[in-house]
């Protein structure tokens, strides 16, 4: 359910008429809906009925109509905005629509002439809930961790001056913000003054608004304001990181100057914006009426979780401060790894149109033969991509970044050509490849210091998954045969004998057969169900196993891999994902090779130690990192990119990709093909 109260008043319709004279309510689809799904219908034309209202864009140059219109009939207007996360990038350099709105029956939140609703909140709201206010420190968090602003399209890893600045927070020239303050170029001329008499000698940094980096608009302080200690700071760089190397912070009205109070500044305001009147600023224009003072936890929670109007495009509904983060953390994600574009190479034909969607949004992808994808992406300023198994020395000395599916990823199996909702990129290594670090290996090290919303979150999806009965390739299948023996039953899944995991993650024990006879001879009294790989049942690949039944107490062919688990008390593996899923589930995992989520202290461990596998996370540590910060998620139904929640939701909602003429021929082909190798090995 959405924080905010839709504008439903027992005095009133459940539905509300509301006029608008600005084309782009009406045309700007995703504004329409949030202003449908908050209880408006949008309309043109003249208000009449008592509950009718007038809407206009805060104080665009198109808001005086309505203003007039509202003046005349007597009307209220309701004056609407973006949040204040909005976006990767701004809406005239992006055309991306609003993760959210305000919508404000009384004022606007950057005019202080009249108070707004939100003004009202951080008046008379208690902003003394506990939980609550745990909500807002989790979101201050995030947001820092995750370097997120209001707008987005900054490099977190850019270089930024050395610590001991001051920084004078520059914005777009005209501003609604800046004049609604009564400011205006002498305002930041003065700001810039005042700063360098405060801290003579000290660096000062003037930054720019992202808009003017793009070239949309004009700011006030130019290179002619700047001396031999002041620099135009015009890099596109996160403003968490500015904000930590300060040690002082000036602003007119900037959203920067909210984000200055997050961070622990006490910034400097020269104009009257919605944070400022509380007792965290140093304000220069006092505002009379504000006289209550708030924690930077109280201010969040009204300006992030109460306030606005937030959206979830998956599901076509409001939504919650955190699941619209989780939007806005996805779609940052892919923007900041795809945004220079790719070129990829070893990518069979059928997998490129599904990678073309997931990371060829922003800049399409490239492919090309391997001798050439390495000058390719030089010559187009792009990043190097490969499938992770057919990576080879100079791919990797060219800086190519390994590409393998997620572990949730699809109604269906790769070999039978299923586009994936997940996929993992890794700059380090590969998660299967144990003889050197990966990229899941470093966060899984680092999930032992997770905070505790992360745990809430990966706890919260880890039940999600289980209550679904999700795997990686939700095959479904028969249920567990009735009448098996009784007494204590280890799971043996088959694994694809050909796969890179056994190939490079397995010393003594390498094939099925051994695999069996392994769990045999070290359990004889116990009951073993054999699992054959839904690959190998296929006669896709390689793994089978001649005579099961003499090792087995049952073999389990056709069987729900997660109807298998739940019948089981635990499962003896080489390095199959199904160890996974069974610790998902609670159930003993016992590992004869060396899977990704070996040798932390979770499984019993047959094989090899890795020494560099020091850390001990718990289960929910290992859940985040591998399901939450390790893959990218994309949302076949809306074609963007999603967090691990909605992937969770489509997969366990039934099968988003119904099998085409072109992928079944594939994939008949691609099975002949293999049993023909098999006979001719």
């Amino acid at each position: 359910m959405p924080d905010r109260d839709t504008f439903q008043d027992a005095a009133e319709p459940s539905r509300r008429r509301l006029f608008v004279y600005n084309g782009g309510f009406l045309t700007q689809t995703r504004i329409r809906r949030i202003l449908e799904l908050s209880g408006f219908d949008v309309t043109i034309g003249l208000p009449k009925a008592p509950q009718d209202f007038v809407g206009v864009w805060g104080q665009s140059p198109t808001s005086p109509r309505g203003e007039a219109i509202a003046a005349k009939t007597g009307h209220k207007v309701v004056r609407i905005e973006d949040a204040f996360l909005r976006s990767v990038l701004p809406a005239r350099l992006g055309k991306e629509p609003p993760l959210g709105l305000h919508v404000d029956k009384t004022g606007l939140h950057f005019d202080p002439e009249t108070p707004s609703d939100l003004e009202t909140l951080l008046k008379t709201h208690p902003l003394d809930d506990t939980h609550l206010l745990e909500r807002a420190r989790a979101g201050m968090d995030r947001l820092r961790r995750g370097h997120l602003s209001k707008y987005n399209g900054h490099d977190p890893e850019a270089e930024i001056p050395a610590a001991g600045y001051v920084l004078v927070v520059d914005q777009t020239k005209g501003d609604a913000s800046v004049t609604a303050s009564h400011a205006n170029r002498n305002t930041f001329r003065e700001m810039l003054f005042d700063a360098r008499e405060a801290y003579p000698g000290a660096k000062i940094l003037i930054k720019s608004h992202p808009e003017t980096l793009g070239g949309a608009r004009d700011g006030y302080l130019r290179a002619e304001d700047c001396d031999a200690n002041t620099e135009l700071f015009d890099r596109n760089v996160a403003p968490q990181a500015l904000l930590e190397g300060a040690i002082a912070v000036y602003t007119v009205s900037s959203q920067l100057g909210f984000e200055a109070i997050l961070a622990g500044h006490k910034p400097n305001v020269y104009g009257q914006p919605f944070y400022s009147g509380w007792g965290l600023t140093q304000d220069r224009v006092p505002l009379a009426r504000r006289q209550r003072r708030l924690t930077r936890a109280q201010l969040f929670a009204a300006a992030m979780i109460l306030y606005p109007v937030w959206y979830d495009p998956y599901h076509d509904r409001l939504c919650t401060f955190e699941e619209a983060l989780n939007t806005l953390e996805a779609e940052v994600r892919a923007w900041r790894e795809d945004h220079r574009g790719w070129v990829a190479t070893h990518m069979r034909l059928w997998k490129r149109q599904p990678l073309q969607r997931f990371f060829g949004s922003t800049e399409p992808m490239r492919f090309a033969r391997p001798s050439i994808a390495a000058a390719k992406a030089e010559r187009h300023g792009a990043r190097l991509m490969c499938w992770a198994g057919k990576i080879t020395e100079d791919l990797a000395a060219a800086g190519a970044i390994r590409v393998e599916d997620g572990f949730l990823r699809s109604r269906g199996l790769g070999a039978a050509l299923t586009p994936p909702l997940s996929l993992a990129l890794d700059d380090l290594g590969i998660y299967y490849d144990p003889n050197q670090p990966s990229r899941l290996e470093h966060l899984i090290e680092a999930s032992v210091t997770l905070s505790d919303h992360a745990r809430q979150r990966a706890a919260a999806l880890l039940r999600a998954i289980t209550k679904s009965n999700l795997s990686k390739y939700n095959l479904g299948g028969a249920a567990l045969p009735a009448g098996l023996p009784a007494g204590r039953r280890i799971l043996v899944p088959g694994q694809v004998e050909d796969d890179a995991s056994i190939l490079l993650g397995t010393q003594g024990v390498r094939t099925n057969q051994e695999l069996l006879e392994a769990a045999r001879r070290a359990n004889p009294a116990a009951v073993i169900l054999y699992k054959p790989h839904p690959d190998v049942e296929a006669g896709l690949r390689k793994g089978h196993v001649p005579e099961p039944e003499t090792l087995a107490d049952a073999v389990l062919t056709a069987t729900d891999p997660i109807a298998a688990l739940s019948g089981v008390d635990e499962v003896w593996t080489m390095t199959s994902t199904l160890g996974f899923e069974a610790l998902l589930r609670g159930k003993s995992v016992t590992c004869l090779g060396q899977p990704f989520y070996s040798g932390w202290g979770l499984t019993d461990d047959r094989a090899m130690p890795i020494a560099r596998r020091g850390a001990r996370p718990d289960l929910i540590g290992l859940v985040h990192a591998v399901l939450i910060d390790y893959p990218r998620y994309f949302d076949p139904l809306t074609g963007r990119p999603c967090p691990p929640e909605i992937a969770v939701s489509r997969l366990a909602q039934g099968d988003l990709h119904p099998s085409t003429f072109t992928n079944r021929l594939l994939s008949k082909l691609q099975g002949g093909w293999a049993t023909a190798a098999a006979l001719w090995r």
